[in-house]
This record gives C-alpha cells, structure tokens and sequence, in this order.
C-alpha cells in the first residue's frame, strides 16, 4: 500500500478524532463518543474529560500537512520493501498510550500485532475498525493478538521499570525497542505569571499524573512561594471528585501525618520537598535548587525525564500535547522500524 495513502487515511482518522472530541455525531464518531462517556465504567481513570483530552491532543495532530512534514525527515520511509509484522505491547495508563506506535508501524507500510492492555482495549480497536473502514487495505494490516505473540519480526513494549525487563529477557532476540517507566519535570524561575502556572496545572493534572509527560516534579528557585501554585491549580480541584484518586491523597496524607513529613496540602494535592521523580498520585515532589545548577541536576537524569516544562523548554500547558515527532523515550520510532527491519 502506498504511503501517501496510508496519510491520507490517517489524516481523515484525525478529523474523526477532532470531532468525536468535540461531540459531533456522524456515522464514524458514535463509538467513539460512546467510549469518551463509558469508558470510565470498566477503567476508572479514562474519565470522559481523559479520554476526550487524548483524541482531541492525537486528533489535533494527525492533520494530512503535519503527517506529510513527519514523514518527509525519512527518505527510505518512500523506497519499496517488504512490510514485516511488528508485534507492539502496548500500557494502559492512559488512553490510546499506544497509538502512536499504532500510527508508525503502518506508516512505514508494515503489519501490526497488538497486544493492548485490558485497561486499554477498547478505543485502539475502535480507532481501527474506523481506519479500516476509511482505507480497507490498512485492514489487512492490523493484528490483534488474544494470547501469547508469535509470528512476528520486530517488538515495540512499553511498560515499567520491571516489565521492561521481562520484555528485554522475551524479546531479545528480535530487533526491539523497550521503553521504560518516565515523568515529566517542570523548571519554574518565580518570573511565572498566574496564567502560566494555570497551564502548567494542565501538565500536572491531565489523567490525574499517570502518563510519561505528566509533570511530576518540580524545580523552584531557593525560597520559592507556594501560595502561587495553590491559587493558580485551585480550578483543579475537581480531580478529588474520582474515587480513585481522593483514596490515594488520603492515604498519602494520613502516611506523611504519621511519618511527620513535611507537606504542603492544597486539599485535593501533595506538594512534598522530595528529590524522588515518580511520586505517587497526588503527591507533586519539588525541590529548591540555584537556577544555574538546573542543567547540572536534569543531566544525569535524563534517561528518566520525558519533558520539561518551563521557559525556554517545551511551553507550559503543553507537556500532555506532543508534536508527531515528539518520540517516547526520544528514540525515534520511525528510525528504528527502517533501520531494523
């Protein structure tokens, strides 16, 4: 199949995401606002606004001009070859985690095997019953897999720390690409004005600080304020309205109170002087540090920060809105597919 017309079918999927995001029914887009309301009834945390954030963010992007800029960057993607299957393990911690490696391994004109994840597996089978149906071809190249993976040339995974490893010890001998456990950190200078610090509060509290891009850390000028953050995230507070995650503030809190932990507590989030870069939900770690050792201190840090957020990083309110290009774990999943099978 050719590759301009796997864009063009992508691109129209675009549209159908933007408008199922905006709730315009049409013939492709009933499932999809079936799910934006339902799916919280089988996976808590895909709350209508999550599910709606994630088509509306992949939606967004998935227009036929920026597909085409994507692929221009790879001459080879264009070159006749033989489609490989591409089995991808896919996480569930937050609506359509897996679509993007979806998007690239059809792209570059190979078949797909899905393993989706159970939190997760229902919006990528719609997604693909609405490719399919826009571009027929593109049906005879998605797999989805019920037990365990076989028949396939190339592994994409994604999951933890520990799962990575189960999947590096499975998977080794195929050419594969394992990406691991990574948060977002945002660099704040005290020079904020109260609007930023309200898109910043999207980066934080988008799917209540699951994914890799959700801010979940913070670096502060020495004797930064907080008043500042507890004003500005106040319009936030409706995350404490999922049970889920009130259990987890409370709990966390009863912890620091017993612990006699220092903790600044805004009602509905934890803000804790902690160097730790994955706290648990509702808990955001923060550390003082000198602005001219910020660089010195991320460094070493980087195989486990996914974005920064903060002036002359990527902008505040857009850690959860990343470009085609913007590769997980910066491994450039297109470069690997052509280089590796």
């Amino acid at each position: 199949m050719k590759s301009d017309n796997t864009i063009t079918a992508f691109a129209s999927l675009g549209e159908i995401m933007r408008q199922a995001a905006a709730g315009v029914d049409t013939e492709y887009t009933t499932g999809l606002i079936r799910l934006i309301n339902d799916h919280h009834l089988t996976s808590p945390w895909f709350t209508p606004d999550n599910v709606r954030l994630a088509l509306e963010s992949f939606g967004s992007e998935m227009t036929e001009e920026n597909l085409i800029e994507w692929t221009s960057h790879y001459p080879g993607l264009f070159e006749k070859r033989l489609s490989k299957n591409v089995a991808v393990v896919m996480a569930g911690n937050i609506p359509m985690v897996g679509f993007h490696d979806f998007l690239s391994v059809l792209i570059t004109g190979n078949s797909i095997i899905i393993k989706e994840s159970s939190k997760d597996d229902k919006l990528i089978r719609e997604l693909a019953g609405i490719l399919t149906a826009i571009e027929p071809a593109l049906g005879e190249k998605i797999f989805f897999s019920e037990g365990t993976l076989r028949d396939f040339d190339a592994v994409i995974a994604t999951g933890s720390d520990n799962t990575a490893r189960h999947f590096e010890f499975y998977f080794g001998k195929y050419p594969n690409l394992i990406r691991k456990h990574r948060t977002g950190v945002a660099f704040l200078s005290g020079n904020e004005t109260e609007g930023e610090l309200k898109l910043l509060g999207q980066d934080v509290f988008s799917y209540y600080g699951l994914g890799c891009r959700s801010v979940t850390r913070l670096f502060v000028p020495e004797g930064y304020n907080l008043s500042g953050l507890k004003k500005a995230w106040h319009g936030y507070s409706h995350v404490a309205k999922l049970n889920k995650y009130v259990s987890n503030y409370e709990y966390q809190k009863a912890v620091m109170l017993i612990n006699n932990e220092r903790f600044t507590d805004f009602g509905f989030l934890l803000l804790k002087h902690d160097l730790s870069l994955f706290p648990p939900v509702s808990v955001v770690n923060f550390e003082e540090i000198k602005m001219t050792d910020f660089g010195n201190i991320t460094a070493p840090l980087s195989d486990k920060i996914q974005v920064i957020t903060g002036h002359g990083q990527t902008p505040f309110g857009f850690a959860q809105r990343p470009k085609l290009w913007d590769y997980s774990d910066n491994i450039d999943t297109i470069g690997f597919l052509l280089k590796n099978i």
